[in-house]
């Protein structure tokens, strides 16, 4: 009896021994994961391959697979890893909606724009939730110079996260690049509003002075215009024109004064303009009205140019305007 005791215990003493020599396909993942974050992306595709060895339909590894080939810039290699995450029974809803956001990226980067937008679509119909995926899908339409596709793709993602600035960036864009300038000038505002104080502020900013000059974006070569998009930029624009007519005879003490009066003029005008059916940009319009109508329009109008020296100091000069202004931006939000 003591040698059939002794023997289990070798059995089990191996056992764990084996177990410890032999870490399974998590853990191997695991590592993986943070050979990956060391950028050793070499010694993270061995532990996955390692982890695959034991279970080749393990998700996580497959995806973490897909994600080391792409870093080190052989991402259609990990296409056929990320498909197995398409169709595995297991992966979270997370996983999956990833694996196709990350294959939509590979194919993006590899200028198979259709490929892209195809992932995009198969991600969000898995995951309508899923908001990286409704951004690159609007970065993709706008690559690809489908402005009207990347424009409702865009107002998907800002419905999903409206905090995330670049989605109010890229909607300002390819609304601009479709001449509808007063979507382009809320979307601007709105995106500064979010991040004032960046290279891409200073961009924006220049944006909505060419807006407030009357310029538009030429179309590109082989760019064709829907003849209701160009209607609905019109009207638009019109409203703009018009609100900004009295100000050509108008002198101002200083640019962020002018500014204040034009944004607060066009705000008020797209506000109240009538309205035959719904569309996003309302929703900017009656918010940025409800700012004209508050005290804070000064510092708004500091706040979207922060990028030019006149504003920065006038925004250290008036601190408390700049808090009240901060505090509105934070009670209301765009409905």
């Amino acid at each position: 009896m003591k040698n059939v005791f002794k023997t289990l215990i070798i059995i089990l003493l191996s056992a764990k021994a084996a177990i410890a020599q032999n870490p399974d396909a998590k853990s191997l993942v695991r590592e993986g994961i943070d050979l990956n974050n060391q950028k050793n992306y070499a010694g993270a595709i061995e532990k996955y391959k390692a982890a695959l060895a034991i279970d080749a339909d393990y998700a996580p590894g497959n995806y973490q697979m897909a994600f080391s080939l792409n870093a080190m810039g052989k991402g259609l290699d990990g296409i056929p890893y990320l498909q197995k995450v398409f169709s595995s029974t297991t992966a979270s809803t997370n996983l999956i909606s990833g694996a196709y956001d990350l294959a939509g990226s590979i194919y993006d980067l590899n200028k198979q724009s259709q490929k892209a937008i195809e992932n995009y679509q198969a991600g969000i119909k898995a995951n309508p939730t899923y908001q990286p995926l409704r951004y690159n899908l609007a970065l993709a339409y706008f690559r690809g110079r489908q402005y009207a596709d990347a424009e409702s793709a865009a107002i998907e993602a800002i419905k999903l996260d409206p905090k995330y600035a670049s989605t109010m960036r890229l909607y300002a864009l390819v609304t601009f690049h479709q001449n509808k300038r007063a979507e382009a000038l809320l979307g601007f505002c709105q995106f500064l509003a979010l991040e004032p104080n960046t290279a891409r502020s200073a961009e924006a900013y220049g944006n909505i002075q060419h807006i407030l000059q009357g310029g538009a974006l030429k179309p590109e070569p082989g760019q064709k215009t829907d003849p209701f998009v160009a209607k609905l930029a019109a009207v638009q624009n019109a409203v703009i024109t018009k609100a900004l007519a009295p100000f050509a005879k108008r002198r101002y003490a200083s640019a962020g004064d002018l500014l204040t009066a034009q944004l607060n003029a066009i705000f008020n005008a797209l506000g109240t303009m009538p309205r035959d059916k719904e569309y996003y940009w309302y929703r900017l319009a009656d918010y940025f009205n409800k700012l004209s109508q508050s005290p804070n329009m000064p510092a708004f109008a500091r706040l979207v140019s922060l990028s030019t020296p006149e504003s920065a100091k006038w925004a250290k000069d008036h601190v408390q305007q700049i808090t009240d202004l901060d505090n509105w931006l934070k009670e209301n939000k765009p409905e």
